[in-house]
């Protein structure tokens, strides 16, 4: 278990070096897994029946359930945004609980973290755009225009205040659990990380996933209302 990111490879590409850290091959094989996972589920469609069982029955409740989530979370406006975050959420669920398997969580890599932070960012801008065009415009300079730089500020800071709180619970936990697997005597090494994984990348990582998404959409909720 290590928490440093490693240079895997480095490629040439147009007299570029391209660095391929172990954050982004752990994001290509997670990305792979859902994108194997999806293709299943659209392979399987055709055998769905109206009255669903077994896997029909997990993936329609999966989806009913982050819909109705989204719903009472982000209103009716936001329903248009329910296939993004869904995304968002099992990729940030997938990749805290890539832990327990041994691989570094892309999520305790802050570029990643910030990554996703930036998108809520930019759907915050969009959303209240759309929906308040000028009036969301005119909130930058409300309840005075002497208050420009600090409502600018205010809102920039968003994705990088929801970036750190991602990333650092999951780096704390990363950090913590290598220092256990190092520094444990012998004969806890093989008790103590097992709770500690259970802790951190599972409870910790569900919740901070779902901290994420809950954030983001009210955020935008807000922007757009």
């Amino acid at each position: 278990m290590d928490f440093t990111v490693d240079v895997l490879w480095v490629w040439h590409i147009g007299g570029m070096e391209v660095w391929i850290t172990r954050t982004i091959f752990n994001t290509w094989v997670l990305m792979a897994c859902l994108v194997l996972f999806a293709l299943f589920v659209r392979l399987r469609l055709h055998t769905f029946r109206d009255r669903p069982r077994g896997f029909q029955n997990a993936v329609e409740a999966m989806v009913e359930l982050f819909d109705t989530f989204l719903k009472n979370t982000g209103g009716e406006k936001l329903m248009p945004l329910s296939p993004w975050f869904f995304t968002v959420f099992a990729f940030l669920l997938l990749s805290n609980f890539s832990g327990v398997i041994g691989l570094r969580p892309p999520t305790a890599d802050w570029a990643t973290a910030f990554a996703f932070a930036l998108g809520t960012f930019v759907l915050i801008q969009v959303m209240g755009l759309r929906y308040r065009k000028g009036a969301y415009l005119k909130s930058f300079f409300e309840p005075n225009p002497i208050f420009f730089p600090l409502n600018l500020i205010g809102e920039l800071s968003r994705p990088v205040s929801l970036s750190f709180r991602l990333f650092g619970n999951v780096l704390s936990g990363l950090i913590l659990l290598s220092m256990v697997y190092q520094l444990a005597p012998v004969f806890l090494r093989f008790v103590l990380p097992a709770a500690l994984h259970f802790y951190f990348d599972l409870f910790i990582g569900a919740l901070q996933a779902y901290i994420f998404c809950v954030l983001s959409l009210m955020f935008i909720r807000g922007a757009a209302e």
